[in-house]
């Protein structure tokens, strides 16, 4: 006999949706994996990192253009953010004193300017993203100009699809021409800078439409240039020490600055003073094209030459040894085979 009536039987079953749950004491909402689609985020230019906030660019070349201060989100606590990234920033745009967005992701990179500590370290530096152009600064004297320092800086270039660009500054100091003979026959504009005698119009003419960084040994008077093209960019300037012949580091950051002129705008992206330039995450396959005129005369090699001085029939060392490449190549050459003799150690 059921105690249960026949109204009783009519009704509905019950269903789970009718189970009353008791909230979690810790949180009311339930943990879940799955994340926003952010669909109402904004991209925004990164044009400076310090200690963990990203001043970004929203509404960039849009009437309401603004710089926004962004901390990233926990998901990308492993995700390295750098000066010349696209992000995907959501929260408080407005910019306002005291507002913080938040970086939720990253646009694909078109370029990725990297360094290493020294040749063998395989741990890599990420230095500016999305460049395009490379302006390498070197002192015609105080400090004495590095030639091998420049070709590294050429190597990185070209391993990140970035063309490089040369400016010797300093020329009333001393004259250019044995350094540049270096470089002759190399793809590579170069610049010249003295003393009251500033190529800014013919510099800036070569940064719009793109976005360039600039890099250089301390008290190159890299600063001083991007003083001179971008007015209000405020970069410290210094010396060089007159015992060491060192420059003092002087830019302590990465940094985006619009770059604006009557024929158009452009990125300047200055970056900190460096006296080594690693190239451990460099494939060396890539070395020999930074030298566009030794490349040309390695297709006549025989198949896996080296191009070290004890690569047999090597039509590079003979090339250059005839002085079919011109009188800088034995130059050249010599900083080719440096950086693959470094490669072929480990």
């Amino acid at each position: 006999m059921s105690w249960l009536t026949d109204d009783d039987e009519d009704d509905d079953e019950f269903d789970e949706s009718d189970v009353r749950v008791r909230p979690n004491p810790k949180a009311n909402r339930p943990r879940t994996k799955r994340r926003p689609a952010h669909d109402d985020a904004q991209t925004a230019r990164v044009l400076g990192v310090d200690r963990g906030r990203y001043t970004v660019l929203a509404g960039e070349d849009g009437p309401d253009e603004h710089t926004v201060l962004a901390v990233r989100a926990r998901e990308l606590r492993r995700t390295p953010i750098v000066t010349g990234d696209l992000a995907r920033v959501v929260g408080d745009l407005s910019g306002d004193e005291g507002t913080l967005a938040r970086i939720i992701g990253i646009q694909d990179r078109s370029t990725l300017l990297r360094r290493s500590a020294d040749d063998t370290d395989q741990v890599e530096r990420v230095i500016v993203a999305n460049a395009d152009q490379m302006l390498v600064v070197v002192a015609a004297a105080d400090p004495e100009p590095r030639e091998r320092l420049v070709d590294r800086y050429l190597i990185a270039a070209l391993d990140a699809g970035i063309r490089p660009m040369l400016v010797v500054t300093k020329t009333d100091l001393a004259d250019p021409v044995e350094f540049l003979r270096h470089f002759a026959g190399l793809d590579l504009r170069v610049f010249t800078s003295a003393r009251g005698a500033m190529p800014t119009d013919e510099i800036g003419a070569a940064l719009v439409g793109h976005s360039t960084v600039f890099v250089g040994h301390s008290g190159v008077g890299k600063s001083t240039l991007v003083n001179a093209l971008v007015p209000d960019a405020g970069r410290a300037t210094g010396h060089v020490n007159r015992v060491t012949g060192r420059g003092r580091h002087t830019s302590s950051s990465t940094v985006s600055l619009r770059y604006r002129s009557a024929e158009g705008a452009g990125w300047v992206i200055d970056t900190p003073g460096v006296r080594s330039f690693g190239l451990g995450h460099v494939d060396p396959a890539h070395i020999l094209d930074a030298f566009t005129d030794l490349a040309e005369a390695a297709e006549e090699c025989p198949r896996g030459c080296t191009h070290l001085p004890d690569a047999p029939d090597c039509a590079i060392i003979e090339a250059v040894a005839s002085g079919r490449l011109g009188p800088g190549a034995a130059g050249r050459l010599d900083s080719l085979q440096r950086l693959l003799a470094t490669f072929a150690e480990h």
